[in-house]
């Protein structure tokens, strides 16, 4: 990818053409395609060691690292997970992308303790996901943007799934999309194998 996009730029800078356009977005894409993988396949199903984390510190660490322009509500300031902090930030991340690129760069996103369960909720105030399609949505490869790569949900089940938990995509208050994560106080640790 680098010497691809090395000579790009070259080929740029000697001619205008429509065409670069074309090729720069398609290494963006696949660029984050590659990224998206290794990923899954670097990390899997697997967390390292575990902390007593205040959600609102790993939001505010998301935010500060992207997504300048859109609104979170933390509903509590004081609410904590048992996780690694790498991988939630990480789920975080994937979850703004996702509302980002379904709702707007100005959706607004409200995060939040779940009332009957360990875990934590995101949802947001864009179209939400129809309930045909919400059994599909974590599957690696399916995605309903142009832009995507099918596997920031995918992402988002692994880590849940890692700290001894799961995701659901069920409707916000707002109609948009809510995302129910549920952690469990005793996840797989890193030295443990997925496939074992």
């Amino acid at each position: 990818m680098s010497i691809a996009q090395g000579y790009l730029g070259l080929v740029h800078d000697e001619c205008e053409s429509e065409h670069v356009d074309r090729i720069s977005t398609a290494h963006d894409e696949m660029e984050a395609l590659i990224d998206d993988l290794l990923t899954l396949a670097r990390e899997g199903q697997m967390v390292g060691e575990t902390e007593v984390v205040p959600l609102d510190t790993v939001v505010n660490a998301t935010l500060s690292a992207d997504h300048d322009e859109m609104t979170v509500e933390i509903e509590s300031e004081t609410y904590t997970v048992k996780a690694d902090p790498g991988r939630l930030q990480q789920l975080f991340e994937n979850l703004f992308k996702n509302a980002v690129e379904h709702a707007g760069p100005d959706v607004t996103i409200r995060v939040g303790p779940l009332e009957e369960e360990t875990g934590f909720y995101i949802e947001d105030d864009g179209p939400g996901i129809p309930p045909s399609v919400r059994e599909h949505v974590f599957e690696s490869g399916y995605t309903r943007s142009s832009s995507g790569t099918g596997l920031g949900l995918a992402i988002v089940k692994s880590i849940a799934n890692a700290h001894g938990g799961d995701v659901s995509v069920t409707d916000s208050e707002n109609g948009g999309a809510r995302f129910e994560i549920v952690i469990d106080d005793e996840p797989s640790r890193a030295s443990e194998s997925f496939h074992e």
